[in-house]
């Protein structure tokens, strides 16, 4: 990693309480009330120290997808500092509009709603159960009996791949397809000729009720409908989650306490099972997500607004497609300047964060989720610029510093905040 080893900052942004080099005090950041937070799904930095054990030695998804594809070129994201968080063929280590710095994730785990989680300052010691066997068959009985019938599949399985293999048989039986994958998930599909939409979210929600708790315990059940005809099936935007609700509270619940309005775009309500969410703005796609945030972004006024964009995972990772990934990154990179205005050229300022929840490396023989870094990149009014960050020790380090900046009271989060490295002078808006 071509960060400094300890946290820095320019001369002009020093820490909170102490001088720059002409003698001058700086001044503590101005409380911020307006953050938005974007989280690309999948989008790791590099290999954890503890990655073997997880199947994932060798993972890093923005190195080793820029080599596969001989660099990419992501001018914007470029600026914000990413090029500081490893060794990503064609970006820059350019001194950031910001901070920027990597995080190592504490909890045990590699999924969607760990990481998230974690981002949002809870951390969580005991793994979500997961079935690379299947589901043992004392588990789906009570899930067959509530549909009047066995299920196809029970295996660990790509979900593409599994309803064009079972997909001819689903259509003749009427049987739903169940599978899972190296995250606890309980996922259901089925045709919407043959189960419509409604009765499968019917089903999921028996599942959600099911599998609440030890000693059969998932951490998302997931709705896949999908249509088409053998050889062209095409899953469709019907998706939808039922999580786990978080184990304890985060910072959205903090800032939902604190009378302040928290809006989730995209999945991230199923991510927090609706805890510590004000709002949910719909969005699937990585183009209506994005516009969502701008949207979102240039109309708060005290809050947080929080989106994932899924499509780097769900479309290019998970189908270890390098190619499509860039261009996707490519996609965000384009449309990021409208994020920054929306964010930091507002007249009460704001703060910008880009970070993600795990790596998804498409160049591995792997279809699922590796255990990675994740980048952080910070932009705020007011805030520093040419903040070095380093390696950060946990994600939640990002829940607690916003804490600060936001000035929430009683932030009941874990994490170190490095909010003194981002005091600043100067009103930096976009």
């Amino acid at each position: 990693m071509r960060t400094s080893p300890r946290p820095r900052c320019t001369p002009t942004s020093t820490a909170r309480g102490s001088v720059n080099s002409t003698g001058t005090a700086t001044r503590e950041p101005r409380r911020l009330l307006r953050v938005v937070i974007v989280v690309l799904d999948g989008v790791g930095v590099g290999a954890l120290p503890d990655a073997a054990a997880f199947g994932d030695e060798g993972s890093d998804t923005l190195g080793n997808l820029s080599r596969a594809v001989g660099g990419l070129d992501l001018p914007n994201l470029a600026a914000m500092g990413l090029g500081l968080t490893g060794d990503i063929e064609g970006v820059p280590p350019l001194s950031p509009r910001g901070a920027a710095g990597r995080m190592a994730e504490v909890s045990p785990g590699k999924d969607t709603l760990t990481g998230h989680w974690e981002l949002a300052g809870l951390v969580t010691r005991d793994p979500i159960p997961t079935y690379p066997r299947g589901f043992p068959p004392e588990m789906l009985q009570p899930f067959e009996e509530y549909i009047g019938g066995p299920v196809l599949g029970n295996k660990v399985a790509s979900g593409t791949e599994i309803i064009e293999e079972l997909g001819p048989l689903h259509l003749a039986s009427g049987r739903p397809i169940v599978y899972t994958s190296a995250d606890s998930v309980f996922q259901v599909a089925a045709h919407e000729e043959v189960i419509p939409v409604e009765v499968l979210y019917r089903m999921c929600e028996k599942a959600r009720e099911l599998y609440r708790e030890p000693p059969f315990l998932v951490g998302r059940v997931i709705a896949r409908p999908f249509v088409g005809r053998p050889g062209s099936f095409r899953r469709t935007a019907g998706r939808r989650d039922w999580s786990l609700p978080p184990p304890g509270p985060t910072l959205l619940d903090d800032l939902v306490r604190a009378g302040l309005d928290v809006t989730a775009v995209g999945k991230v309500r199923d991510i927090f099972a609706g805890q510590g969410v004000t709002r949910h703005v719909p969005a699937a796609g990585l183009r209506a997500t994005i516009e969502a945030v701008v949207r979102e972004a240039a109309g708060l006024e005290q809050g947080l607004v929080i989106a994932n964009l899924v499509d780097f995972d769900m479309l290019y990772g998970h189908r270890n497609d390098p190619e499509g990934f860039a261009r996707a990154l490519g996609e965000f990179d384009r449309e990021l300047p409208r994020v920054r205005e929306a964010v930091l050229a507002h007249p009460q300022g704001g703060i910008l964060v880009v970070t993600a929840d795990h790596g998804c490396d498409p160049t591995t023989p792997s279809t699922d989720h590796s255990r990675e870094y994740v980048p952080v990149l910070v932009e705020g009014t007011g805030l520093a610029r040419g903040v070095e960050l380093g390696t950060r020790e946990s994600f939640a380090d990002l829940a607690a510093t916003l804490a600060e900046l936001t000035g929430v009271p009683g932030y009941r989060g874990r994490g170190r905040s490095f909010a003194a490295l981002l005091a600043g002078s100067d009103d930096m808006r976009a």
